[in-house]
């Protein structure tokens, strides 16, 4: 992959969604800017830009539940990325498998 292909945004972060590559399901979503980005291709592990906390974090640093880098892919339009991953534990931080585990009532 390029990283010229790539289109960051104004704060030079682009939306990452974490997919298990094994069922399809989604993890979690979150940001890389170009560090956390060179950093996961280097490293085989998910790393993101924590907009809370204004630093580089690897999923799992604290908890030991990593991501597992298996495919990075761009889409279409260069403005989101999404890691296919084999997760070492749960990736949500309240210990459910995914960050998308409650449904809006409608």
């Amino acid at each position: 992959m390029q990283t010229q292909q790539i289109v960051w945004d104004e704060r030079g972060l682009v939306p990452v969604v974490a997919q298990d590559a094994a069922t399809g399901q989604v993890l979690m979503l979150a940001y890389a800017n170009r560090e956390a980005l060179a950093k996961t291709c280097e490293t085989g592990l998910a790393h993101f830009w924590s907009r809370s906390r204004q630093r580089l974090w690897c999923k799992g640093e604290t908890s030991g539940h990593l991501l597992h880098i298996v495919e990075v892919r761009v889409d279409c339009d260069g403005d989101a990325l999404l890691y296919r991953v084999r997760p070492e534990g749960p990736a949500c931080h309240t210990g459910e498998t995914s960050c998308f585990y409650r449904t809006l009532e409608t």
